[in-house]
């Protein structure tokens, strides 16, 4: 595989104002590690570009920040990439701006490629219904499984949420759990009656103690509610494997994903005539603009239903 030098380099050797600017999104804005990993990726790229230029940003013009956006586009990337590319570049530059380090900004004039809005493909109830009743036994692999679908789908969270989980951030007597959401905001959410009963199951006798390490091998995983088969802390990847195998033995095989749980959870809900407020809050979402994707979802599946239900819905 090719290696790019260029970026290889600038990750060890960023420039001032990237460290200064990746600093201040740590500290004033609270920005989560996988957000930071992401800005310093997409910036190291934009310096390389820049530096093939012979600038750097401090010296960049419009004409550069174009440029790099053509380069982006030639390179095949997806909107979506490009799009949060240019974020990270044009978030630099606002920073460089208010903090008088350079008096314009090149990159306020460079349009961000629209993103199209899909909708989100929730399962159907009696979808979810066979993926978590498909756990069968009483094993203690079976039991993980079993509570850790019902916890994403109870809860609504995040799978970088459930699989960050220690055990006290769960209450079970009161049918609580607390979620550490993006920027390490945190926010209490109920679990459900059947997610309670779940995840007591799991951490009852014959459950996650028989998974259990003699001699835990990291700090943190002593405390982790959900355990792989070696006794470590679940990983995104692991939570993302059980889900497609659960998924599979059910029939339930294409794009399945921790984060379909987490729409379907939302749709559910805005089905059955949840506040939209309330389900921002159980999601976490800063932004109500975020959760009204899901009131699309619902009101198309209601057309639909109402299509193919109704006598005079489609008459000739």
């Amino acid at each position: 595989m090719a290696v790019n030098l260029d970026l290889v380099a600038l990750e060890e050797r960023p420039h001032p104002t990237i460290d200064d600017f990746l600093t201040w999104l740590t500290v004033e804005r609270g920005r989560a590690a996988n957000t930071l990993a992401a800005y310093r990726r997409d910036l190291a790229r934009y310096q390389a570009h820049l530096a093939r230029r012979g600038t750097d940003p401090l010296g960049s013009s419009h004409g550069d920040v174009l440029a790099f956006v053509h380069v982006l586009q030639g390179e095949g990337l997806a909107r979506s990439s490009i799009t949060r590319t240019l974020v990270a570049v044009r978030g630099l530059h606002r920073f460089l701006v208010a903090d008088e380090i350079r008096p314009d900004d090149p990159a306020a004039d460079v349009e961000i490629p629209s993103v199209p809005k899909g909708l989100p493909k929730a399962l159907t109830l009696d979808q979810v219904t066979a993926l978590i009743e498909g756990v069968q036994g009483d094993e203690p692999v079976a039991r993980r499984d079993a509570a850790l679908l019902e916890t994403l789908y109870g809860t609504g969270a995040r799978i970088s949420e459930v699989v960050g989980l220690s055990i006290g951030d769960i209450d079970l007597h009161d049918g609580l759990v607390r979620l550490m959401g993006k920027g390490s905001k945190e926010r209490i959410v109920p679990l459900g009656r059947m997610a309670v009963t779940s995840l007591d199951r799991w951490l009852d006798v014959g459950g996650r103690n028989e998974l259990a390490p003699k001699q835990w091998a990291r700090r943190g995983d002593a405390e982790a509610v959900f355990l792989n088969q070696r006794g470590g802390r679940l990983s995104r990847q692991g939570a993302f494997g059980i889900i497609k195998d659960r998924g599979a033995v059910v029939g339930l095989r294409a794009g399945l994903s921790p984060h379909i749980l987490r729409h379907s959870c939302a749709t559910h809900m805005l089905d059955h005539g949840a506040d939209i407020r309330t389900v921002q809050e159980l999601l976490g979402h800063a932004s109500i603009s975020t959760t009204q994707i899901y009131t699309k979802v619902s009101t198309e599946r209601l057309v639909n239903v109402y299509k193919s239900a109704h006598p005079r819905a489609t008459g000739s």
